[in-house]
């Protein structure tokens, strides 16, 4: 599959959404320790560019399996200058000699945060299933921060407390809780045949 055409368009703000991009990788036989050095490497630029929010490596849970490699943009124009770039095109390079051809997906929406490595890159979990889980974590978030911060938080204004709390619980949920509950999760999410 090309990047040209897994990549919607559009030029105004409503057209500029935030996106995630999953790319499925194997690494050639012989070269895994090459594939992981490429992984390091691609991870680390991508991190100095414009809008990169973050990349999750799913490492395969047997030998000779599938990486998936999960990565974000706050825009997705910025992901377009990034699949653009010369730096870009020479990591591409790179990773058509150490890894197999990719599969690549690119969403927007609650899907993002419900991939495991062992399921097909196109299946996604029922919507009732994954607003179960965002429900779970930001209740279980919200509840132990406001046993821990919240008599410090109390007296200030509204608006303030509400800040303090989302800056904690939306980066905390998205990196580190919704991982966590969709392994946890997994065969509620994936019953056996979906993947």
């Amino acid at each position: 599959m090309t990047e040209s055409n897994t990549l919607p368009t559009g030029d105004n703000v409503e057209g500029d959404p935030p996106v995630t991009v999953m790319v499925t990788r194997k690494p050639v036989e012989g070269k895994e320790s090459e594939f992981e050095d490429y992984i390091t490497g691609i991870t680390n630029a991508a991190m100095q560019w414009p809008g990169h929010m973050g990349t999750n490596v799913f490492r395969p849970n047997k030998p000779n399996g599938s990486y998936r490699i999960v990565f974000r943009f706050d825009h997705l124009s910025n992901l377009q200058n990034w699949e653009s770039s010369p730096e870009r095109a020479e990591w591409r390079e790179i990773a058509e000699q150490v890894s197999q051809p990719r599969e690549i997906q690119t969403i927007t929406g609650l899907e993002a945060w419900f991939t495991l490595p062992d399921c097909a890159i196109n299946v996604h979990p029922p919507k009732y299933k994954m607003a179960f889980l965002v429900w779970l974590g930001v209740f279980t978030l919200v509840t132990l921060l406001s046993l821990l911060i919240g008599s410090y938080i109390e007296d200030l204004p509204l608006v303030v407390r509400t800040f303090s709390l989302t800056i904690i619980v939306v980066p905390t949920l998205t990196y580190f809780v919704l991982p966590f509950l969709t392994r946890l999760f997994s065969r509620w999410l994936y019953p056996s045949g979906s993947s």
